[in-house]
């Protein structure tokens, strides 16, 4: 079932993240942030569908995930694009071997899309960080990634804002800048706007797909580089 969480606030997460502390442990908990904006015509959509279920089923995924302590990570999907209003397209699932991965690719090629218009990268990071703090696995590692071929345009809280307070309750925020165009509205390639508005927390990076058919590309190293990384340990 698909929902609509409430935008977090900066004094909102403590007691989610409380509230889950006798949650099944995992490795990490990932947010996967989709542009299903305006801007996303139906054939790019199903490219970037696609993609994302072929990487999380990826054996070096797969391997990235079985060399973790737990050998398990969990997986929420969400689709974003207008003002205050991103939905959880996929709720949190729990992957730890190929048939559970399976079963996540599947439910992210059959959820229905969501209306989406603009590009509210802010509203998407506050709502990402709402469904971690309400999630039912635990782990110090904490992970939203957002990928999207726009800037930041009309969110309720702005990106920068809503990356400041994730980092601040210990969530990392990486990004997949989709580069359909040389600079964005703002005079310069989105790389640099997702640097500077939209990624933070210790070792938080973006990676770049040169077009949208280079999109299953990105997200399987991106999956790779966030699922491979050092663990923080377990609170």
């Amino acid at each position: 079932m698909r929902r609509r969480a409430a935008l977090a606030l900066p004094g909102a997460l403590a007691p989610g993240l409380a509230a889950t502390q006798a949650a099944p442990v995992v490795d990490l908990l990932l947010v996967l942030a989709m542009d299903a904006s305006g801007s996303i015509d139906a054939d790019e959509f199903r490219l970037q569908r696609e993609g994302l279920a072929d990487s999380v089923t990826d054996p070096a995924v797969l391997a990235a995930v079985a060399s973790k302590p737990r050998g398990a990570i969990a997986v929420a999907v969400v689709e974003w694009g207008s003002p205050g209003a991103p939905v959880t397209a996929v709720e949190w699932m729990a992957v730890r071997d190929a048939a559970s991965a399976r079963a996540l690719a599947a439910a992210i090629r059959t959820a229905p899309r969501s209306g989406q218009s603009y590009n509210a990268i802010g509203d998407a990071i506050a709502h990402s960080a709402a469904l971690i703090a309400a999630a039912p696995f635990r782990s110090e590692d904490r992970v939203i990634d957002v990928a999207g071929d726009g800037p930041d345009l009309r969110s309720v809280t702005p990106a920068a804002v809503a990356r400041d307070a994730a980092v601040e309750h210990g969530i990392t925020v990486n990004a997949l800048a989709i580069e359909v165009a040389p600079v964005t509205r703002f005079g310069e390639p989105l790389r640099l706007h997702y640097e500077r508005e939209v990624i933070g927390g210790p070792g938080a990076f973006v990676i770049v797909a040169e077009a949208r058919r280079d999109f299953a590309r990105a997200m399987r190293a991106k999956l790779i580089r966030e699922i491979a990384a050092r663990p923080r340990g377990i609170g």
